[in-house]
């Protein structure tokens, strides 16, 4: 009897150890799959809000295809050059056609000032640590001036406290302090553009390349998208958001210097840098504040590449057409913010 217990019994184990096969087979595949999609997400190179930057878009942060947004309507967008934007409270940067690394004059200057800022940060009132001027600086200014750069007229021993050279860089948007600021903060304008180019990288700035702290140099090139991220992070500063939105200053030698943005003031913008030379055209990083749908909604944006014989208006012209737009078109805001506007409370566009 006993040499048939094995006969009974074997067969009953095939089916065991064959489904502890399938269990194991099917535990792996889905090791595998988990292993290849956590991979996947990895490789991808994320901003802080979890999105890959391409091109002016954000890609979701997931293996699955992300859902396409509804185009923004063509005529939101300047005829020419590039443009992007973003409205309060949003992630995503809606990025117009034709983005791709292009220069963008004095625009740079933003990233020049955050990292100032960032690396000697200003409360309110403050006026931050006195620069004292040399004559080589008084030499690099002359030389600029030579080549018909932006510049403000300095002195050797003339001293400037941060704030004060702050403003002379974001408001007449001078290229010799440009240089003054970086050699300041970094020691040398290699190590200031080096840690612009990190600064970049860290915020997903992918198309985007500093060769120098004030624009000038074609070579320094980026999208509108890109901007956008930038300005956008410059903004929560509350000293830079203030300078920006100063019309004017009086410097101790230069005397009283004007906001290259004319529109500060009307049509409640806000800010925040001028750019325009023959390689980059007309260039506008802006904010305005409008009331659409009875809520008050921040417009960030840039502009670039704006032709026209007055270059610094053909950027300042398409930035306040882009607003007004955005402002007064209710199916433009719907796609915006991706939410319909209730039907009895039509989009009240401006308030007096």
């Amino acid at each position: 009897m006993t040499h048939h217990r094995p006969a009974r019994t074997y067969p009953r184990r095939i089916p065991l150890v064959a489904g502890l096969l399938v269990v194991i087979a099917a535990t792996a595949a889905l090791g595998y799959q988990t292993l290849t999609s956590s991979s996947a997400r990895v490789a991808l190179p994320l901003t802080r809000s979890g999105h890959r930057h391409v091109s002016g878009e954000a890609v979701s942060n997931t293996v699955r295809p992300a859902r396409r947004h509804p185009a923004l309507p063509s005529s939101l967008w300047p005829a020419y050059g590039q443009a992007a934007v973003i409205l309060t409270g949003q992630r995503r940067i809606h990025a117009g056609p034709n983005q791709h690394p292009a220069p963008i004059a004095s625009v740079a200057k933003v990233m020049t000032a955050y990292l100032v800022l960032r690396d000697h940060p200003l409360r309110p009132g403050e006026d931050g640590p006195t620069i004292t001027l040399t004559a080589a600086d008084v030499a690099d200014t002359d030389h600029r001036a030579g080549q018909h750069e932006s510049v403000v007229p300095v002195a050797a021993g003339e001293q400037l406290t941060e704030l004060q050279a702050l403003q002379a860089l974001l408001l007449p948007s001078a290229n010799n302090i440009a240089e003054v600021l970086a050699r300041w903060d970094a020691g040398s304008t290699d190590r200031f553009v080096a840690r612009m180019n990190a600064t970049a990288r860290r915020l997903g700035m992918t198309d985007t390349r500093y060769t120098d702290p004030s624009g000038y140099d074609d070579a320094t090139v980026s999208t509108a998208a890109d901007q956008v991220r930038i300005v956008e992070r410059a903004m929560r500063l509350p000293a830079f958001a203030s300078i920006v939105a100063t019309p004017s200053v009086t410097l101790p030698v230069a005397g009283t210097v004007h906001n290259t943005n004319t529109l500060l003031g009307h049509d409640r913008f806000v800010g925040v840098k001028t750019g325009s030379d023959n390689a980059a055209g007309g260039c506008f990083a802006f904010r305005a504040i409008r009331w659409i749908d009875g809520k008050r909604t921040t417009i960030t944006g840039v502009v670039l590449g704006q032709p026209g014989d007055d270059q610094v208006s053909a950027g300042l012209a398409a930035a306040d057409a882009m607003v007004r737009r955005i402002a007064g078109q209710r199916s433009s805001y719907q796609l915006l913010t991706g939410r319909p506007l209730p039907p009895q409370s039509p989009p009240t566009g401006e308030t007096p």
